[in-house]
């Protein structure tokens, strides 16, 4: 009988050597984030384990599962411990050794594996671990599946019984890299800062973009869990920045920023202007539009407002709808759209088929970025960006607020401005055009000027994001508005950056 696991305990114990840990809040709406040590133990990550085996049993699906771990110092005893756990379940486990995540979505449609769960924390800060999984590619769950898992775990209902295997899949990367580059060459010579904050996909970015034509200029690729200099995060200024110094200190045509899992890529042009995600997806969205007709986009609630806007996607006939900010969402939805591809502003993108399998994958986005390129002879990055029409949006901005309470004080956002909507109130001194209550709210003004607020999903943060079509002053207008809302909330905290 494994026991219930306890909400907390204290390191360097009999207790905590002797029973599991795993603090509840730990799962979120579509993944599993932990401090490891302070919220999880490693016989939490067991249980884990046994809880996620039975869930597949229940779901109905084959008990086989494809495991990978990042870079960090401790994913690998975690991923084993997760192993044993998923064992003790009945599961037979393809282990592929360190890897990104989307090199574990990909081994699920080459060994041909219903299930995932990949041990990483992404971009988080060092001290933080969690798990991605899912049960039927190339989706990840969502939060009835998290709902049911945290029951399970926390009740230990497990149903373990014999019968689990393990399989080491030897150099199973090259098999990833050889599908990503079985392609012609890109016929265009591309400089291309590639810059991955010592982060899992160091060791496999430079590589693929070499083989499909790059000149690559590589930049913090050398594996480092202490991630020396900043976090791998490509909506980080910080990251940002070092992409934007090695850009214009090689000329180079575009500078891409890889995440600490893979999953995203953030772009930066030839002059060392960063590009927000979301106006990376209008871009490829014009691209991909202009070579297939009536294309079908989904994007999230953070995104510009271009993607209704620009006319160059209304006259290729390009329709975009808009979605529920997260990884999980996102997929679902591009996937149950059959859209050609799905944006979030976060960077992860979703390319259905002829461009990929559903997935997020930052090197997928990558590769589209220079083929974009590629389709454009004679124009730089820059050129593209420039194309667009004019908007002043803000990076994404996270002040902290408790898992405990970020949800509840989003619901008192929305009914406010539900309520100023309805009394006529203005917002940032004008009428409320429109109010989106999809994730969170998005509220925006007569002039085309928008604010969001939402909980983030893995952390304990609130997002706020805002844009204005006008100009940057109006931006700003819009976060005091939102922000004036935010502040009658004591719990709310400073914010990581601001405008």
């Amino acid at each position: 009988m494994f026991p219930k696991p306890k909400p907390v305990l204290v390191p360097n114990t009999l207790a905590y050597e002797s029973e599991p840990m795993v603090k509840p809040t730990g799962f979120r709406e579509y993944d599993a984030r932990w401090l490891f040590g302070k919220e999880i133990n490693l016989m939490g990550i067991q249980a884990l384990g046994m809880g996620l085996g039975a869930l597949i049993a229940g779901m109905g699906q084959k008990q086989e599962i494809v495991t990978g771990h990042d870079f960090r110092g401790y994913s690998s005893s975690i991923k084993y411990a997760l192993i044993s756990g998923l064992l003790a379940s009945g599961c037979k486990v393809h282990d592929i050794g360190l890897c990104m995540t989307p090199m574990a979505y990909f081994a699920q449609f080459e060994l041909d594996v219903p299930c995932v769960a990949m041990v990483t924390a992404s971009h988080n800060d060092n001290g933080w671990t969690g798990v991605k999984m899912g049960a039927n590619r190339p989706l990840t769950f969502g939060p009835d599946e998290m709902t049911r898992l945290k029951e399970i775990v926390l009740n230990a209902d497990f149903k373990n019984k014999v019968g689990g295997s393990y399989q080491f899949h030897e150099n199973f990367p090259a098999r990833y890299i050889a599908d990503l580059t079985k392609r012609p060459k890109l016929k265009r010579k591309l400089k291309v800062v590639v810059a991955c904050g010592n982060g899992t996909a160091g060791a496999f970015a430079p590589q693929v973009m070499e083989a499909i034509g790059c000149e690559v200029i590589p930049l913090d690729t050398e594996l480092d869990h202490t991630f020396p200099k900043y976090n791998p995060n490509p909506e980080d200024m910080e990251m940002l920045h070092a992409i934007r110094d090695a850009v214009l200190e090689h000329k180079a045509d575009v500078g891409l920023g890889f995440d600490g899992d893979g999953d995203r890529c953030g772009v930066v042009d030839n002059t060392g202007e960063e590009i927000f995600a979301d106006k990376v997806g209008v871009m490829l969205a014009r691209d991909i539009s202009a070579i297939h007709k009536d294309a079908q986009f989904v994007v999230d609630v953070k995104s510009t407002g271009l993607f209704v806007t620009d006319p160059v996607l209304q006259k290729q006939g390009a329709k975009a709808t808009y979605w529920k900010t997260g990884h999980s969402y996102m997929k679902r939805r591009t996937h149950e759209l059959g859209a050609l591809a799905g944006f979030e502003k976060s960077g992860h993108f979703f390319f259905n088929p002829p461009f990929g399998r559903g997935y997020d994958d930052g090197l997928i986005s990558a590769i589209a970025v220079c083929d974009m390129l590629d389709r454009a002879p004679g124009k730089s990055m820059s050129d593209l960006k420039n194309a667009l029409p004019k908007t002043w949006s803000s990076p994404t901005m996270s002040p902290h607020c408790a898992d405990e309470t970020k949800y509840g004080i989003v619901e008192a956002v929305v009914k406010h401005f539900e309520a100023a909507k309805a009394k006529g109130d203005k917002v940032a001194g004008q009428a409320i055009r429109d109010l989106v209550t999809v994730n969170g709210v998005r509220v925006t003004v007569e002039d085309g000027s928008w604010g969001l607020v939402r909980a983030s999903s893995n952390k304990p943060e609130l997002v706020v994001v805002v844009e204005s079509p006008v100009s940057e002053q109006r931006m700003r207008d819009m976060f005091e508005a939102m922000d004036s809302v935010l502040r009658t909330h004591p719990e709310v905290g400073e914010y990581n950056q601001k405008i």
